[in-house]
Order: C-alpha cells, then sequence, then structure tokens
C-alpha cells in the first residue's frame, strides 16, 4: 500500500489502483525562499539559494524554509574587504581598497597591506617565470583550440596585474624565446598625463593616459601599472576564430597581419573606457591600406573569438594600422581577405601572351642580329631592348610563382627587376638617338661601350642600391616581385625614363617640322626618320601604358585594370615584332628573300650568290643613309 498527499488530506492506494504520484513544485508558492533569494526545485523538495551579494550569517550555502533570510554580505561581515570599503554589484560584492593596500587585482579579495620591501628581490624571478612559462606553452605548437587561447590570454591578463605592483619603477624590459614585454611602475602620488609602450623591435606601440591606467582617484591604491606583451608565435593558434568580426561584401575571410599583444593595468575597470587606446600595429605582409580590421579577443563570445567591436581603424597605410580601442585586452590587425575574380582567365591570357611574346622576340633577336643590312645602332638598340624583354619574360614564366624558397624568390625578384628597367633604358637610348640624328649633323651615332653603360650600367646601380638598403624587398608572399616598400625603385626610374623620353620626343619632332620647311630637305632622309619617330612612339605608348595599369594593381576591384595590364604585359613581343619588323619594308624584303631561298632549295647556289653580291651594297646604302643626316 501506497501513500499519496493532496494539500493536506493523505490519500491511501494499493499496488495496481492505477495511481500515479506528482511532484508537488514548492517553489510555485510566493515568498518560499524570502528576499534577496531564489527557489531551485527538486523531485520531492526544493532549496533556497540566495542572490549575488547576498548571504547567510550561518555561512550555509542553501537552506529550505524562513528560518533563514538572505542579508547583503558587506552588512553580515564589514571586515570581509579589511583595508576596503564593500561594494555590491550586479555579480556580487566587491572591494575597493584604501590607498596603500590592495587586492591585487582579485577584486572579492581582502585588501592588504601593498609591503613593497617584501619583494624588491623577487620581481625579476616571479617576472621571468611567467615569460617562461609562456615561452613552454608556445614552443609546444598551435593551440587548434579557441578554449585553450580564451584561457591563456585569461592567466596571462590576471599575472601580469598581479606582477605589475611588484615590479620597481618605473620600467621593466624583458625579452624572451617567445615574448617581448615591457612594463612601467608609478607608485604615489596620482599619476597624471600620457604615457606610452612599445616592443623592443618596434613592431607594435600603446599610447594611453595614466588616469586611464590608474582608475577612479578614490579608488586609487598608490601604485599603477601598465604592460605591454607581445607574442612572437601565437598566430597560429588564434588563427581562424573570426565569428565575431563583421565581414562586409567581398571578403571571403580573415588573416592575422599583426603580432599578437595582452595589454593589461592596474585598474580593474577597463571594460568601458571613457579615453579610448591607441595602439600602433606594423603589418606582418604589407596589403592595400584600406584592407585591415582592428580586433580584440572576446573570451565570452563562442568560448573565444575575434570581435571589432569596440575598436576602429584610425589611420592606416602600407606599413602600419592605428587602433583606437575603448577597453583592454589582446589585441591584433586582420587583413582581409578578397576573393579574386578571373583568375583563371587572366592566367590563360599571360600564358598564351607570353608564349607568343617569347616566339616573337625570338624572331626580333635573330633579325638584328643575323640579317646585315638593316644592322645600324638604332637596330643595336632595338636587338638589346628584345634581349631584356625576352629574359624578362622568360623568368616571369619560370619563376614568378616560385616562392617556396626565400633566397631563390629573390633573385627572381632581383632578375626581373634588373631586366625590366634596362628595358626601359634602352628605350630612352633610342630616344636620344634619334634626337642626335635630327639636331646633329655629324657623329650622330653612339659609341657602344657609352649605350652598354646607359643600358645596362644604369640598371645595376639601381638594383644594386636598392638591394643593399632593403635585400627583403626582394621577393614577397605571394610573387617573386618587388614589396611595397621597394617597388618605387621600378617606377620611379620608369616614370623618370618616361618623361625623358617624351621631352626628347617633342624637341625631336620639333627640329623635324623645321627641317621639312627648309629651303633644301633631304626629303628621303626626313621621311625615314618621321617613321623612326612615330614607331619609337608607339613603342613608348606601349611599354608606358603597360605600367601605368600596373601602377593599379596595388588597389582593390580593379579587375578592369588587371585584363589592360595582363593583355599589354603579355603582347608586347608581338606589338614589337609588328612594330619594327613587319612595318619595315626593308626587313619584310629580307624576310621573302630567306623564305624564298628555304621554299626553292633547288635554287640554293644562285640564292647564295644574289644574296652576298646584294647585302655589301645594301648595307653600304644603309650606313651612307644615315651618315647623311
Amino acid at each position: 500500500m501506497s501513500t499519496t498527499q493532496t494539500g493536506n488530506t493523505k490519500m491511501a492506494f494499493q499496488n495496481g489502483d492505477n495511481v500515479t504520484c506528482i511532484d508537488i513544485d514548492e517553489c510555485q508558492e510566493e515568498n518560499v525562499c524570502g528576499q534577496n533569494a531564489k527557489c531551485i526545485n527538486t523531485l520531492g523538495s526544493y532549496y533556497c539559494l540566495c542572490n549575488n551579494g547576498f548571504g547567510l550569517k550561518s555561512g550555509k550555502l542553501n537552506f529550505t524554509g524562513r528560518q533563514e533570510q538572505c542579508e547583503d554580505i558587506c552588512m553580515i561581515d564589514k571586515t570581509i574587504c579589511g583595508n576596503g570599503t564593500c561594494h555590491r554589484g550586479a555579480s556580487g560584492h566587491y572591494c575597493a581598497c584604501h590607498a596603500g593596500f590592495t587586492n591585487y587585482g582579485n577584486k572579492e579579495y581582502r585588501c592588504t597591506e601593498l609591503i613593497c620591501d617584501t619583494f624588491k628581490e623577487m620581481d625579476d624571478v616571479k617576472l621571468q617565470r611567467l615569460l617562461s612559462a609562456i615561452d613552454e606553452l608556445l614552443s609546444s605548437g598551435a593551440f587548434n583550440d579557441n578554449k585553450k587561447v580564451s584561457t591563456f590570454f585569461d592567466i596571462v591578463e590576471k599575472a601580469l596585474r598581479l606582477i605589475g605592483p611588484l615590479i620597481k619603477p618605473p620600467r621593466k624590459i624583458k625579452l624572451s624565446a617567445y615574448t617581448d614585454l615591457e612594463l612601467l611602475v608609478h607608485n604615489l602620488p596620482f599619476p597624471k598625463g600620457a604615457v606610452s609602450l612599445s616592443s623592443s623591435s618596434n613592431q607594435t606601440r600603446v599610447s594611453m593616459q595614466w588616469e586611464t591606467v590608474a582608475g577612479d582617484p578614490s579608488r586609487y591604491p598608490g601604485f599603477a601599472a601598465v604592460s605591454l606583451l607581445s607574442y612572437a608565435n601565437l598566430n597560429d593558434s588564434a588563427n581562424g576564430f573570426f565569428q565575431g568580426v563583421t565581414r562586409e561584401k567581398g571578403i571571403k575571410g580573415f588573416k592575422i597581419n599583426s603580432k599578437i599583444i595582452t595589454v593589461t593595468v592596474s585598474n580593474t575597470n577597463t571594460s568601458h573606457l571613457e579615453e579610448p587606446v591607441q595602439i600602433t600595429f606594423y603589418h606582418l605582409n604589407q596589403a592595400d591600406k584600406n584592407n585591415h580590421t582592428c580586433v580584440f579577443w572576446d573570451s565570452s563570445l563562442d568560448e573565444g573569438s575575434w570581435s571589432d567591436k569596440g575598436c576602429y581603424v584610425k589611420e592606416s597605410n602600407f606599413e602600419y594600422t592605428v587602433c583606437s580601442c575603448h577597453h583592454l585586452s589582446s589585441f591584433a590587425v586582420l587583413m582581409d581577405l578578397y576573393e579574386i575574380e578571373n583568375k583563371s582567365e587572366l592566367q590563360l591570357i599571360t600564358w598564351v601572351g607570353l608564349s607568343l611574346s617569347l616566339v616573337c622576340l625570338f624572331i626580333c633577336i635573330l633579325t638584328f642580329s643575323l640579317i646585315r643590312s638593316i644592322q645600324s645602332p638604332r637596330t643595336t638598340i632595338h636587338l638589346h631592348l628584345c634581349i631584356t624583354l625576352f629574359i624578362a619574360n622568360l623568368i616571369f614564366l619560370a619563376g614568378i610563382s616560385q616562392t617556396q624558397n626565400k633566397v631563390g624568390c629573390a633573385v627572381v625578384a632581383g632578375l626581373l627587376h634588373f631586366f625590366c628597367l634596362a628595358a626601359f633604358c634602352w628605350m630612352c637610348l633610342e630616344g636620344i638617338q634619334l634626337f642626335r640624328m635630327v639636331v646633329l649633323v655629324f657623329n650622330t651615332n653612339f659609341k657602344t661601350l657609352y649605350m652598354m653603360a646607359g643600358g645596362y650600367g644604369v640598371p645595376v646601380v639601381i638594383v644594386a642600391i636598392s638591394a643593399l638598403s632593403n635585400a627583403k624587398g626582394y621577393g614577397t608572399e605571394k610573387h617573386c616581385w618587388l614589396d611595397l616598400k621597394l617597388i618605387w625603385t621600378f617606377f620611379g626610374p620608369v616614370c623618370v625614363i618616361i618623361v625623358v623620353n617624351i621631352v626628347f620626343f617633342l624637341i625631336t619632332v620639333w627640329k623635324l617640322e623645321q627641317k621639312f620647311s627648309s629651303l633644301n630637305p633631304d626629303l628621303q632622309s626626313l621621311q625615314k626618320i618621321k617613321a623612326f619617330i612615330i614607331t619609337a612612339v608607339a613603342q613608348l605608348c606601349v611599354l608606358g601604358i603597360m605600367w601605368i595599369f600596373g601602377c593599379f594593381q596595388f588597389e582593390e576591384g580593379t579587375i578592369v585594370m588587371s585584363y589592360f595590364f595582363t593583355i599589354f604585359g603579355s603582347f608586347q613581343g608581338v606589338l614589337l615584332f609588328v612594330m619594327h619588323c613587319l612595318f619595315s619594308k626593308q626587313v619584310r624584303d629580307e624576310y621573302g628573300s630567306i623564305l624564298s631561298r628555304l621554299c626553292t632549295p633547288q635554287k640554293k647556289r644562285y640564292s647564295d650568290v644574289s644574296y652576298s653580291s646584294k647585302a655589301p651594297a645594301s648595307k653600304s646604302s644603309q650606313d651612307t643613309g644615315e651618315s647623311h643626316i
């Protein structure tokens, strides 16, 4: 037999009577636990728990009935904070220590006297132990767990806040295998003004006010400490956790592009700062100035994630980003990763175009070096222009993406830098040569030594100076080319050469017009020079415009510019072949002569005799034609 109870009535029943016993929820009764408590129902019973900031005089954690009442903890034990004032907050009680006393950042602990002499010989030891422990954790590899990262940051922040008051003022700098720490301490009186910290590698810098470090003056414990801790290899552990970062349209993801740092102050109330903290991060990899986001580690977000809440980019360029944040934590800068559109199409155009260019440039090299009837100082310039472009294109095809070997990639970037500059230098020499042909009457040709010095010597000097000043600028993470710090060692000379060529062409055209207007103009020679000038200007436009489009490759969303740059760059060899070979009647005639000999082998002997007898006369005519100009 069993019994059940309804209200105050007991009911008996026997097994098999199909009776179900229902638990009574005592928590439904009004004020069952009294004030400042909450009721927890259990199967067949219940118990009461005091709200945050309240407790029982008996010290019990829970109770039933109304025999005991929850009271303000600060009223139950007025000495709970020791040499501090007890306050009740939403999350419980906390102690505000009097001047000269501290609870070392643990706000619920009793405030005790800060006896500095006790720790005078222990500050370095404790700090070194902390950094050694961090090194041991970081040397074991990536955490691969955001919860572990959150725990790591939490422990480090609490440890720095605890050790800070023990450090001998004013400054302590510590370096270890995986950390870089600077810590500033200020003792009485209450500090004011600006304070700045930086890592020894100058990769990060933090600026704030001492008032932010010390906190509320009425609760000032007699000291203020601020620290900046930079980690060497934490990026792999914290990469990939970006749930709290705002993702704009077109961004496919993020990547940490700075050292990760932890900033702590002795002030425990740093969740909403009135005066924002300024943090400067130098980028690990250069990127567009608009492609960076300031973030902090939010342990409460999905067990740990980067978030941009309360932080914004104050200033940014290719080298660094300045962040402004209204709270303190662990920080970093993220680089926005954009989807690369139409990459396969651009690669196809590049490979097809460069392959055709190599073939055409090779034909040009054979033409200018083997056909004696067209050889002159001008064709010598064309020969070296084609050689430099041929080698540059070949190196580009073979090595532009070989970034695995940093030394090899730097060599590829250096060779590309040299041969691209050399191509523009030979173009500049052509402009000067045309100027001399029109303006000077005698000695219009360059000496070979001078041409070689201008065509190859100038690029050697520029590349040598660039390599000595910034060797790390050769080779980037994605391509074996110049990084953004060094890119103007190429674009600068190119712009100067283009401007110089334009000036020479304008003067040459002006002088040519004067000769056409003279009393006895040599029309045949002048028409010839006019054709040379038109070809040279077209050549300058092809190469010059290509690199103008190339300047715009450093901005996002310039897909049209990418197509222009790829087309002009890939087919430049084809265009030079058309301008200097196919548009030249003399070259076409020589091609026809060669093809006719190849196609009619039965007449080979006759053709050889005919060609050998005509070639000296043609060569003499060519030399005479230019010597009379």
